[in-house]
């Protein structure tokens, strides 16, 4: 028994979900979870399948080009994905480890379903953490003036390791338009949520200083607009007027990590679908 996950949007009419559970009749599918969203403001609907085929031998490959003929009558973005095929992650890091200790930790106790094809990192801080987990690391130092030449390397290991999706776990520097372009909607990034209003270095002591009661952290997929692209995932955390800058960098850290591994967790999962600059998130 083989199982896939079947992706689609399109737009809304109706005989969707009745085309798609009928060619999955036609496959010897069984639907394990199916979930779906009609927005009405787009008129767009999305759905998501985790079905099983038994009795008979299939690939990825063969069931996509057997489902062109309804996604093509029902104009569908759809694509059919091998459930049990890990995601190979490529991580983007600087110096701040706290994300990229959390992303190590969940792989290798194996509550994230991926591989992590490497670390890139701009210093050379967290070279000693990749190594205990046998994960090769990565030193690709960048100035104003090596900038093009560091990136192009980035796309370099993307391509040679075969990577499916690039996280930048606290990785301070901003991407070029180019590649921006080049890792469209594979490559997600992690902030905190005080944007537009602390910007900068030190961003939770700037928070700290105008008292704020609330810190919070956003994943989101990366663009050319930055920090703007469409929202995956977003948590907060309470804090109050007893607590240090230091402390709430520390809330601030576990929120983060918390947040970017939801985000690669529903990415690699195939449960985010873009509706125009939002995201559908199935759970």
């Amino acid at each position: 028994m083989s199982d896939f996950i079947l992706t689609l949007s399109c737009p809304d009419r109706t005989g969707i979900v009745h085309a798609v559970t009928g060619w999955l009749l036609q496959q010897h599918g069984n639907v394990v979870e199916a979930q779906q969203f009609g927005d009405a403001e787009t008129q767009r609907f999305f759905l998501r399948i985790h079905f099983s085929v038994s009795g008979k031998e299939t690939n990825v490959t063969e069931l996509n080009e057997a489902f062109a003929p309804v996604a093509t009558e029902f104009n569908m973005e759809a694509h059919i994905h091998d459930a049990s095929r890990k995601a190979r992650i490529l991580i983007l890091v600087s110096r701040q480890g706290h994300c990229l200790n959390d992303l190590l930790f969940r792989t290798h106790s194996g509550q994230l379903p991926v591989e992590i094809a490497a670390v890139l990192s701009n210093h050379q801080d967290h070279a000693t953490l990749a190594s205990s987990y046998n994960i090769p690391f990565h030193h690709l130092p960048v100035t104003p003036e090596t900038k093009a030449e560091q990136e192009q390397q980035i796309l370099r290991f993307v391509d040679t390791l075969g990577v499916d999706l690039v996280v930048l776990a606290r990785y301070m520097q901003i991407l070029s338009p180019e590649l921006c372009r080049a890792l469209s909607g594979r490559a997600i990034n992690i902030h905190h949520s005080f944007l537009p209003s602390f910007k900068g270095a030190r961003p939770y002591h700037q928070a700290h200083a105008r008292g704020v009661k609330i810190i919070g952290a956003t994943a989101h997929y990366v663009t050319e607009d930055l920090d703007e692209g469409p929202i995956i995932e977003q948590d907060i955390e309470r804090v109050n007027h007893s607590m240090s800058a230091h402390q709430l960098t520390q809330v601030g850290s576990d929120v983060e990590s918390l947040v970017l591994s939801r985000a690669v967790a529903a990415h690699v999962q195939h449960r985010i679908l873009l509706n125009g600059q939002r995201t559908i998130v199935f759970r």
